[in-house]
């Protein structure tokens, strides 16, 4: 039985005992008369001295219902902060691990809503610098991190915005670097040689007019670096 459904049936209660929940150290239990070996309800510290719930103190059926509320969203919050603490995150990705914790969809919107408030929680700021560090350190085109922000939950117009943002220099300038790097290692003849590079480029989501520049100098720098064996012959 949750919580709620203890209030819609339960007369007042009176707290015997409050105890601190060893594996949680803001969390304590609430034992009432009658059930001395089971916790009657378990709140967060905050939730406790807000709603003064200390012992003697008597509890009424509609009161415990809003301080079950009231944990609930407490809970769901510092969830939220905590799992923020190892990167950034979307909305998307926040309200699916909310729900993995057992959090109702009500709960959890409204922590959301309070973290993006705070701006913890920004979608627009995400996809831009999630677009940029892919770009940067994945050698990555905006068209292939516009759908891998799509997958992460992200808005296809704010998707859109951010990958728009990138650097077309920049990014003409990594897809070059990429044909580089990867055009020694592709076999066949010249013309099968390039079509191959199309498309690992396509592939990695750079635009038809970067992969066509960088396809250009990569072709450009082999010819080039192959020069100095032809006059030694």
């Amino acid at each position: 039985m949750n919580e709620q459904e203890q209030a819609e049936g339960a007369q007042t209660v009176r707290i015997t005992s409050v105890e601190q929940i060893r594996k949680e150290k803001y969390r304590y239990n609430l034992f009432v008369d009658g059930s001395q070996d089971q916790p009657f309800i378990a709140v967060h510290e905050d939730i406790m001295i807000k709603f003064r719930l200390f012992k003697g103190r008597e509890i009424h059926p509609e009161e415990l219902k809003e301080i079950a509320e009231e944990d609930t969203k407490h809970r769901a919050y510092a969830l939220g902060i905590q799992y923020l603490g190892h990167r950034p995150r979307t909305h998307k990705e926040m309200a699916q691990y909310l729900a993995r914790k057992g959090i109702d969809e009500q709960a959890a919107e409204q922590a959301i809503a309070r973290l993006k408030q705070e701006r913890l929680v920004d979608d627009a700021d995400y996809a831009s610098r999630f677009a940029a560090s892919r770009l940067r350190g994945q050698a990555k085109g905006r068209l292939l991190l516009r759908q891998e922000l799509r997958m992460r939950g992200i808005a296809k117009e704010t998707a859109k915005e951010a990958t728009d943002e990138l650097d077309a220099e920049e990014e003409t300038s990594i897809a070059v670097r990429a044909a580089i790097k990867k055009w020694p290692y592709i076999k066949g003849e010249p013309r099968e040689r390039r079509h191959k590079l199309m498309g690992y480029l396509l592939r990695r989501g750079f635009p038809g007019s970067v992969v066509k520049e960088a396809i250009r100098q990569a072709v450009r720098q082999s010819e080039t670096e192959d020069e100095p064996d032809m006059l030694d012959n």
